[in-house]
C-alpha cells in the first residue's frame, strides 16, 4: 500500500475519534514545534487527527497543508486546501497555498490562475509578515511570467493572419490580447465630477476629428516665442499645479502638493479668462478663443502653459469629466518625456499636438535635466451632443445654486 493511501487510511480512522477542544489546540502546539524541528510526518499524524476531531476548523486545515508540502505531498496538499476553500472561499491564504502546491506540480496555468484569486484578496502588503510579503511577491512574479507566456503564445497564433490587415487597424486587437492574456488591464472612465453614459473609453483620440489641430500646431513657433517671454518677465505668475489645502487626503499628490515641480501660467480656468496673462500673449489668447474650447459658466475651458521640472513624474490619475478632452501641444521638449494614457505609452514631439480623455488614467514623466513645457486646453468630447452639451451645462450651472 502507498504512503499517500496509508496516511488517507490513518486520516479516516481518526476521523471517528473525539476529541475536545483543549487536546486539539494541543496536538496543534506540539505540531507546529514538530514541524520548526523538520519532522513534518509526525506533525502531519497530529494535524490529521485534530481535523477529524475539528473539520471546520480552517486554521488546522492550512496547517496540515504546510505539513503535506513539506513532505512534497502537494496532491493530499491539495486535498487539504479544497476542504478549506470549501470553508472559506475568500481565504487568501488558500488560494496562495494552492498557487504552491500546483506550481510544484508543474502545472502552471492552474497555479497561475490560483495565485490571481490569491492576489485579488490579499490584504495590505504592510499587515503582511515578511515571509507571506515574499511569497505574495513570487505570485506576482509568477502571474506575470504565465502572462507573458500566453500573450507570446497567441500573438504567435495570429502572426500570420495579422499580416493581412493594415498595421493602423490592429491597434485596438492588439491591446485586446493583452488585456485577455493577463499583460494589460482595461481602462475606463473615472470622473470625479460628471459622467455623462455610453460614450467610448478612447485614450488618445483620431486627429481628424479636430480639422483644426494643424492650425494650432502651425502656431507653435508663435505661441512658444510668447512663454519664452512669459517665463522671463512673468515667473511669479506661474503657480503649483497642485495646490490641495491643509488637512485634505492627498493620496498620489502628497510630492507634488503646493510644489514648484510642477507650475502653471493661466490663460483661463474654469471659465474665467485672465485678461492680464492673456494680454502678455496676445497671439496664444487670440488662437485658442478662436478655437472651438469648452464653454460652461464657471466650469470651462480651462487653458495654461503647464512646466514640469527635470526628474519629475506626474502620478497617475484621471479627471472630472469625460464630456470634454484635453489638448496637449510641447512646447520646449527636451528627450525624455513620456505620457501615458491608459494602456498607450506615446513619445511627444515638438509643435505635434494630441487629444485625450483624461478621465482615463494617465501619467506624465520628465526624466531629462531640462524643463518640459507645454500648452493645455479643453474642448467639447465631439461625441456629446450639441443638445447634451446645452443640458449639461444648465444642469451643472443649478447644481451650483443648490443649497
Amino acid at each position: 500500500m502507498s504512503g499517500v493511501r496509508a496516511r488517507l487510511r490513518i486520516s479516516a480512522w481518526w476521523s471517528l475519534v473525539t476529541l475536545d477542544d483543549i487536546e486539539a489546540e494541543q496536538l496543534m502546539r506540539t505540531a507546529k514545534t514538530r514541524m520548526d524541528g523538520g519532522d513534518p510526518a509526525s506533525a502531519r499524524e497530529m494535524l490529521e487527527r485534530a481535523a477529524g476531531a475539528r473539520p471546520a476548523d480552517i486554521n488546522i486545515l492550512m496547517l496540515l497543508t504546510v505539513a503535506c508540502r513539506m513532505q512534497r505531498d502537494n496532491r493530499a496538499a491539495l486535498n487539504t486546501i479544497a476542504a478549506a476553500l470549501k470553508l472559506d472561499p475568500y481565504s487568501f491564504l488558500a488560494h496562495l497555498s494552492r498557487g504552491a502546491a500546483l506550481e510544484d506540480l508543474g502545472e502552471r496555468v492552474a497555479a497561475a490562475d490560483a495565485y490571481r484569486s490569491a492576489l485579488a484578496l490579499a490584504p495590505p502588503k504592510s499587515k503582511l509578515q515578511p515571509p507571506l510579503q515574499a511569497s505574495l511577491a513570487h505570485a506576482t512574479q509568477a502571474v506575470k511570467l504565465e502572462s507573458e507566456r500566453l500573450q507570446r503564445y497567441l500573438l504567435e497564433a495570429v502572426a500570420a493572419e495579422r499580416t493581412h490587415y493594415p498595421e493602423r487597424e490592429l491597434r485596438r486587437f492588439d491591446e485586446c490580447l493583452n488585456i485577455f492574456s493577463g499583460c494589460a488591464r482595461p481602462f475606463v472612465h473615472e470622473c470625479s465630477l460628471l459622467h455623462l453614459p455610453q460614450l467610448a473609453a478612447i485614450p488618445f483620440y483620431d486627429e481628424s476629428l479636430f480639422p483644426w489641430l494643424s492650425r494650432l500646431e502651425q502656431a507653435t513657433g508663435v505661441i512658444r516665442e510668447e512663454l519664452t517671454a512669459v517665463i522671463a518677465e512673468e515667473s511669479k505668475k506661474f503657480h503649483p499645479y497642485i495646490q490641495y489645502p491643509e488637512g485634505s487626503p492627498l493620496r498620489q499628490w502628497k510630492e507634488l502638493n503646493h510644489s514648484p515641480s510642477w507650475t502653471a501660467f493661466d490663460l483661463w480656468r474654469d471659465g474665467k479668462k485672465f485678461e492680464a496673462n492673456c494680454a502678455r500673449c496676445p497671439n496664444t489668447a487670440a488662437l485658442l478663443a478662436a478655437l472651438p474650447m469648452a464653454e460652461q459658466q464657471d466650469c470651462a475651458p480651462t487653458a495654461m502653459f503647464s512646466v514640469l521640472a527635470p526628474h519629475t513624474r506626474i502620478p497617475p490619475h484621471t479627471g472630472s469629466t469625460n464630456v470634454r478632452l484635453i489638448v496637449h501641444l510641447p512646447l520646449i521638449l527636451p528627450p525624455g518625456c513620456r505620457f501615458r494614457v491608459g494602456n498607450e505609452i506615446r513619445d511627444w514631439q515638438l509643435g505635434r499636438a494630441w487629444v485625450f480623455d483624461d478621465t482615463i488614467e494617465h501619467e506624465a514623466w520628465n526624466d531629462s535635466d531640462d524643463t518640459r513645457v507645454i500648452l493645455i486646453f479643453d474642448v467639447w468630447n465631439p461625441m456629446v451632443t450639441e443638445i447634451e452639451r446645452a443640458l449639461v451645462s444648465s444642469m451643472m450651472n443649478a447644481r451650483r445654486q443648490f443649497l
